[in-house]
């Protein structure tokens, strides 16, 4: 999955019979502190996104499986809004931090 914010809509006077009725969307890839991120993109819309939303998009063969024919040649699709973003400058530097307490820093079953 990645982030993107919907910038615009898009119009085709032709297109495949399978995306007949789908809202077609242009949007703008951004990272997780939304600054953009590479160059905008067309993407069908399944979830009913609108100008200005905070959304996030699956590309080549996933996109083409979150419509209801799973064959439609589509590059790009939007599968979800985003409600909240929360970023935190400190990663995960290995196996040891993921089982780390809270309060204490020391592993599971350490005591």
């Amino acid at each position: 999955m990645r982030l993107a914010r919907v910038i615009g809509t898009l119009v085709a006077t032709q297109k495949v019979a399978a995306l007949t009725g789908q809202k077609i969307l242009m949007i703008q890839p951004v990272d997780e502190k939304q600054n953009d991120s590479g160059a905008p993109l067309a993407a069908v819309d399944t979830v009913q996104a609108g100008p200005g939303d905070l959304v996030y998009y699956v590309m080549a063969r996933e996109a083409a499986l979150a419509l209801s024919d799973p064959v439609t040649p589509i590059d790009a699709a939007i599968t979800g809004i985003v409600d909240q973003v929360n970023v935190s400058d400190r990663g995960i530097n290995g196996r040891a931090d993921i089982f780390k307490g809270p309060a204490t820093g020391k592993g599971r079953g350490e005591a």
